[in-house]
């Protein structure tokens, strides 16, 4: 089964994050709670962790990038 890792909302100012750092990728395994990447709004820096275990499928966003808060930022394989 694919589970889509998406960005949180972090408040009302925050419509986009910027994708600082991502600690796996693809074809990585990823732990369920483990950090994937870091972004920073305008006010915080926080992390995405991963909602399942699996493989790392599929990565939405670059370093250097912005993505919308609520899209899909990666994939997960769970192998269900």
């Amino acid at each position: 089964m694919v589970v889509k890792v998406l960005v949180p909302n972090y408040g009302l100012a925050a419509d986009k994050v910027e994708v600082i750092k991502w600690y796996k990728k693809e074809g990585e395994k990823v732990e369920k709670d483990e950090p994937l990447v870091q972004v920073i709004t305008a006010k915080i820096t926080a992390d995405i962790q991963a909602p399942e275990t699996g493989i790392l499928i599929k990565l939405y966003a670059k370093e250097g990038e912005s993505i919308d808060t609520g899209k899909t930022i990666a994939e997960i394989e769970t192998g269900e």
